[in-house]
């Protein structure tokens, strides 16, 4: 990949963001850092103040194989095996889509929530929340929650055994795992409530578009966390039947939304015996993060 003219850190960086660029990858030069950096276990200010430095035929060895990876469409969270989110380090692997900034808009909601006392407790980030991350993946939204919460308690869950690996292993490097178990079952199968704050970010891909993504996600996310059936819909359908079961009064249910999806998903907890407010965007102005209760006192 590298030219053998190619010998110092600065002129690899630059001939690997081409790459990139040709290939059609809108983030080539921050992608380049990223893995030229890790390919040499510096960090950005080294990279850049070290930028003459000629590399070995071992270090050019090892950037030609990350770029590699990456003109395949790999993304660089999944390169690397770890993506951040909510500030803490996750590790990642095949069985689980990568957290995506997006869905710390669902963070943001719940500790809205939370802090305003919506269940009806005087400070609550001092009580014993009971939380329920359904569909948890890496653990993602249920570490975050129980990072801020320090006396909250959780329980995550999800169809894929090898997923659960992966979140309980998030949890112990967090030195969280004395507060969270983690449930293989479909949305919460046999799970007795009540929850005060139930999170989830399901599958929520229409399965005729699955083929259209962007293939940093089609051929790297695992279908059974992007499939949402023929409409996108058939996680909230399951999560609306159970909600009622497993919320407890004035507690909040809190889900991620696909773009478009807040009038129907809206519509699926109204029927369902929901209380569901206005959506929370994201930073890109995107309906992200719904909240339901059931009771109706219970705003936004």
């Amino acid at each position: 990949m590298l030219a053998a003219a190619t010998r110092t850190i600065t002129t690899a960086r630059q001939a690997l963001a081409e790459k990139f660029r040709q290939a059609g990858i809108d983030s080539a030069d921050a992608d380049a850092r990223l893995l030229v950096a890790h390919a040499l276990g510096i960090d950005r200010a080294a990279l850049i103040t070290n930028g003459e430095r000629a590399l070995s035929a071992g270090e050019i060895k090892t950037i030609d194989a990350l770029g590699a990876r990456r003109l395949k469409r790999e993304p660089v969270a999944r390169i690397f095996g770890v993506k951040e989110f909510w500030s803490l380090p996750l590790r990642i692997s095949e069985a689980v889509l990568v957290p995506r900034s997006e869905t710390e808009t669902l963070i943001e909601a719940a500790l809205d929530f939370v802090v305003r006392g919506g269940l009806g407790m005087k400070n609550l980030r001092m009580e014993g929340l009971r939380i329920l991350d359904i569909g948890t993946g890496s653990g993602a939204l249920l570490l975050a929650l129980l990072s801020e919460l320090p006396n909250a308690r959780g329980t995550g869950t999800d169809i894929s055994r090898p997923a659960l690996d992966i979140a309980s292993a998030n949890a112990e490097r967090h030195g969280l795992a004395s507060r969270c178990s983690f449930v293989e079952c479909d949305i919460a199968a046999g799970l007795p409530g009540p929850f005060d704050l139930i999170m989830s970010n399901p599958p929520y891909i229409a399965r005729g578009d699955i083929a259209t993504l962007a293939p940093e996600v089609r051929d790297y996310d695992p279908v059974l966390a992007l499939d949402g059936g023929s409409d996108g819909l058939n996680g909230y359908r399951a999560i609306a039947h159970e909600a009622r079961r497993l919320l407890a009064p004035g507690g909040r249910l809190i889900v991620e939304l696909g773009a478009g999806q807040e009038s129907a998903v809206h519509t699926l907890f109204t029927n369902a015996g929901l209380t569901a407010g206005a959506a929370r965007n994201d930073l890109a102005g995107i309906s992200r993060a719904l909240g339901a209760s059931i009771l109706p006192n219970v705003l936004p």
